[in-house]
């Protein structure tokens, strides 16, 4: 798995509870919203872990459809042979 680097690097992994409490500081001189640093990185993030858990997702049923498919391979050689016995 690559790690994500980041100078607004938040460790671990994101959880939900994990996002909602990102702090983002408010702009300078008492402006409303968001540094759009903070929040572009915020995004950047999020966008990572998304494709990330993604990638990890298609990985893990590419693995089971491989195994299902020896499985069944197997069984039938395996209820082949015993017919054959």
């Amino acid at each position: 798995m690559t790690v994500y680097r980041s100078r607004h690097s938040l460790h671990g992994p994101l959880t939900p509870d994990r996002i909602v409490a990102v702090p983002l500081p408010l702009t300078r001189r008492g402006r409303r919203g968001y540094r759009v640093d903070d929040v572009d990185a915020l995004l950047h993030r999020l966008a990572y872990e998304l494709r990330e858990r993604s990638r990890e997702r298609d990985e893990a049923r590419a693995e089971n459809r491989r195994i299902k498919k020896a499985l069944r391979r197997w069984q039938s050689a395996e209820a082949a042979r015993r017919l054959g016995s």
